[in-house]
């Protein structure tokens, strides 16, 4: 019933910014913790930022803290990911996902996942 469908991927220069949303359907957003994941070729799906149900508390991998920000609105059933100073090494399929629990890892604890979208940074 729960789907999530994320946009915003693209083409971007080194240094440059761009905007991932994630729309979720068919249940009670506020309910959920959600996640923002990716996957580059050749290697695994990475988390790299989580946010509880009110927003209050969040996550950041090392590959992303201080450039990316994550946040979510309630209202709108939207999740958002804010990526500032760009990096070749940030090319990669990204994924927004839903978890019904308390915990943002491993993958395996979210419920709902996205279809991704192509994030490509040009160098």
């Amino acid at each position: 019933q729960v789907q999530l469908v994320e946009s915003g991927g693209g083409l971007v220069q080194a240094g440059g910014s761009l905007k991932l949303s994630c729309a979720l359907s068919g249940g009670t957003f506020r309910q959920y913790s959600m996640g923002w994941f990716r996957q580059a070729p050749g290697k695994e799906r990475e988390l790299l930022s989580g946010i509880s149900r009110s927003g209050g508390n969040t996550y950041y991998s090392d590959s992303v803290k201080g450039r990316f920000i994550i946040s979510r609105d309630n209202a709108k059933n939207t999740m958002y990911l804010q990526m500032n100073s760009l990096k070749p090494e940030d090319t990669a399929v990204y994924y927004c996902a839903a978890n019904s629990g308390t915990m943002w890892y491993p993958s395996s604890v979210y419920d709902y996942w996205g279809q991704g979208t192509q994030v490509t940074i040009s160098s």
